[in-house]
C-alpha cells in the first residue's frame, strides 16, 4: 500500500496519448495520460472505458453527438462504442481499463501503445 500523488506523477511524462500505469485493482490497470489533438476513431469489442478528466476539457465524438467532460468529471464509453477523443488543449487524465485492454482497440495506429509504462 502506499500513496499515489497524482501531480507527481503527471510530471514524470510529458508525451501524449501514451497511457501509464500507476496502479492495479481487481484485474483494472488505472492509467494516467496526458492528450493533446485529436486521436483515432476506434471501439473495444470486450471493454468497457472509464475516462476521468483531472485537469481541462476532453470532447470524445460519437457517430451521433459529441460530449464534453470537464475537469472532475467522468465518462464511461460501453464495449462496443466507436468513440473519438479529442483534445484542444493539454488535458490530464485518469483511466480505468481492464489490464488486457488495446490502446486504441479495434485500430492499429501510429499512436497505438503496445505495452504502456509503469510509473
Amino acid at each position: 500500500m502506499e500513496i499515489i500523488n497524482l501531480s507527481e506523477k503527471f510530471s514524470l511524462f510529458s508525451d501524449h496519448w501514451s497511457p501509464k500505469i500507476v496502479g492495479e485493482l481487481n484485474g483494472q490497470q488505472i492509467k494516467l495520460a496526458k492528450v493533446k489533438g485529436e486521436f483515432v476513431w476506434h471501439h473495444h469489442q470486450e471493454e468497457d472505458e472509464l475516462f476521468f478528466v483531472v485537469k481541462g476539457k476532453l470532447k470524445i465524438e460519437f457517430a451521433e453527438k459529441t460530449v464534453e467532460i470537464n475537469e472532475g468529471e467522468m465518462l464511461i464509453v460501453p464495449r462496443g462504442v466507436e468513440h473519438k477523443p479529442i483534445a484542444e488543449e493539454e488535458v490530464l487524465l485518469m483511466l480505468f481499463e481492464p489490464a488486457n485492454i488495446q490502446h486504441t482497440g479495434n485500430v492499429k495506429h501510429a499512436l497505438t501503445v503496445e505495452k504502456p509504462d509503469r510509473i
